[in-house]
């Protein structure tokens, strides 16, 4: 990157065509905003990698970079807020959808958008949790507000090797709950207890049809899978727990008797990461850079440049990525 040019992956769509490729951009490409953010990492998601495939409706205008996160230094501001040198970190707000996201060097936003670098975080390490350790932590706050605590009953993490299930194990064991984590991938299991399940669980266990109402077992759960995985959760929620739903990998769609909400009290919470306000965003931020463990941050997270991010999307969305992938853009 030179003082006048900065390099992004840059998806384009146009007359039915799509191309994905990495530019060489002036600066006067970056949209308006307050605040000029040198990027040093983003992270690659499920939502990217549909992004950047094409396997969703994602990107909402074109030509876009993708990113929904990044983390980076401040180099110009026309906010009181931030000033240049300072290191900032950014989830959501639309970033990689509407507007120009963090797969690219260089990035400018309102200041609005914008967190502090938690104390005891590198950039590295802020964009190892990214939104999906950001979503996690919603998810952890969402049950904790609706009465959960720590007891011998089992608290359900679906979707557990994926980054929001990976983030949600660690920081529900960290917290002093009983985690079972359930995967479709079973020779992830080794790691789940690694990051603190005591239990790991064959997706398949929920998504085979059952009775109405079935024996308690889970006080709660944070379910990113959706579909049949979530309605299959229900099923064994005891009385007054509470699911937060926060994904659809496997499905927009779930069909489930009234039963658990009639008959147990059961309570469905959704978790968005997107339009958070930024009071909440920076307290579940801080909460984070206490409660998670450095050395699970590393153990969870894979590390890749720029390039590799084409190949990483196929991956991701077909289900063969485990937990975090940092993408470092300057390399």
């Amino acid at each position: 990157m030179s003082e006048e040019t900065f390099r992004a992956l840059v998806v384009e769509e146009s007359a039915g065509e799509r191309q994905v490729a990495l530019r060489d951009l002036p600066i006067e490409a970056l949209p308006p905003g307050e605040v000029l953010v040198r990027v040093a990492y983003s992270t690659l998601n499920y939502k990217d990698g549909l992004a950047v495939t094409g396997k969703g409706k994602v990107l909402r205008s074109s030509p876009l970079a993708p990113g929904i996160d990044f983390a980076g230094t401040v180099v110009e501001s026309a906010s009181p807020d931030y000033r240049p040198g300072d290191q900032v970190v950014l989830t959501g707000w639309g970033v990689g959808e509407r507007h120009w996201g963090g797969f690219s060097q260089l990035n400018r936003v309102p200041a609005a958008w914008l967190v502090p670098l938690p104390a005891g975080l590198t950039l590295r390490q802020a964009m190892a949790i990214g939104t999906a350790g950001f979503t996690a932590m919603l998810c952890v706050q969402a049950l904790e507000r609706h009465g959960l605590v720590p007891t011998e009953r089992e608290v359900l993490v679906t979707g557990a090797a994926g980054g929001v299930g990976s983030v949600a194990v660690a920081l529900l064991a960290r917290a002093g709950y009983r985690v079972t984590a359930a995967t479709g991938r079973p020779a992830e299991a080794a790691y789940l207890r690694e990051l603190g399940a005591g239990e790991v669980i064959e997706r398949s266990v929920l998504t085979t049809p059952g009775r109405p109402l079935e024996s308690e077992r889970w006080a709660g759960a944070v379910d990113t899978v959706g579909g049949a995985t979530l309605a299959g959760i229900f099923r064994a929620v005891a009385y007054h727990g509470v699911v937060a739903a926060c994904g659809n990998a496997g499905g927009a769609e779930f069909t489930t008797s009234v039963f658990p909400f009639i008959l147990r009290g059961v309570k469905l919470i959704g978790v968005e990461s997107v339009m958070v306000p930024p009071d909440e965003r920076r307290a579940a931020w801080e909460r984070i850079a206490h409660d998670l463990p450095t050395a699970l941050i590393d153990r969870m997270t894979e590390e890749i440049p720029l390039a590799a991010i084409p190949a990483y999307s196929e991956r991701i969305t077909s289900g063969q990525v485990r937990g975090r992938v940092v993408v470092d853009v300057n390399a």
